[in-house]
């Protein structure tokens, strides 16, 4: 039997929001500065797993602070008005709040911050870890780690970390928590490719799970 979870903590892209265009964007002005090839959202969905410290440098070599500040420069432009609710989340979020919730993503903590504050989602959430945050990122366990010492928390299987690829999963295992899967993870070679402890379809169910042990 799965424990029933004191702490919630969150993948924010695909998971809590839909913010891929805007990320996309970025992406894009960024590829055209160096005459690559665009990426359609579907394809950024597809693709982007690990944070940006730890992607540029492999697309970009020697060049990725230049990328680097390009794709920050855009994404500073453009995130806010792409970020919108999954379904589902705002129920969720709601039959949350009698646990300890966070944020913990591989998006740069700065603007997954503002996107939070934006969504007038920050009530919600007693940390928020972004990329850059902790001493490592997805799937390195350190972001999940430091979201609990900012709670006050150990690592438990009553902690249950929410995300929607096997990345997540990964992160989850890493750091003696429960990995939950919601979604189908379809982007991300499905389901029995994640191996999650605990899967929902989509948030509309969590909401329902956390409703009935509340």
């Amino acid at each position: 039997m799965t424990p029933t979870p004191d702490v919630l903590l969150y993948d924010w892209d695909n998971t809590l929001v839909d913010a891929w265009a805007g990320v996309t964007a970025a992406l894009n002005a960024t590829f055209d500065a160096f005459s690559l090839p665009r990426w359609t959202v579907a394809e950024t969905q597809a693709r982007v797993r690990v944070s940006l410290r730890d992607s540029f440098p492999v697309m970009f070599g020697d060049q990725w602070t230049r990328a680097r500040d390009i794709f920050y420069a855009t994404l500073e432009q453009e995130h806010l008005h792409h970020v919108t609710p999954m379904p589902g989340v705002a129920q969720a979020l709601h039959a949350g709040r009698t646990r300890k919730q966070g944020v913990v993503s591989n998006k740069t903590g700065r603007f997954l911050r503002q996107e939070v504050q934006h969504l007038g989602w920050s009530a919600y959430f007693g940390t928020v870890i972004g990329a850059g945050d902790a001493m490592a990122d997805k799937p390195d366990p350190a972001p999940i780690l430091l979201a609990l010492r900012t709670l006050g928390n150990e690592p438990t299987a009553n902690v249950w970390y929410l995300g929607d690829t096997a990345l997540d999963m990964h992160a989850a295992r890493a750091a003696g928590v429960t990995a939950v899967l919601i979604g189908d993870a379809a982007h991300d070679q499905g389901i029995d490719a994640a191996a999650p402890d605990l899967h929902f379809p989509s948030a509309f169910e969590l909401a329902a799970r956390l409703l009935a042990i509340a």
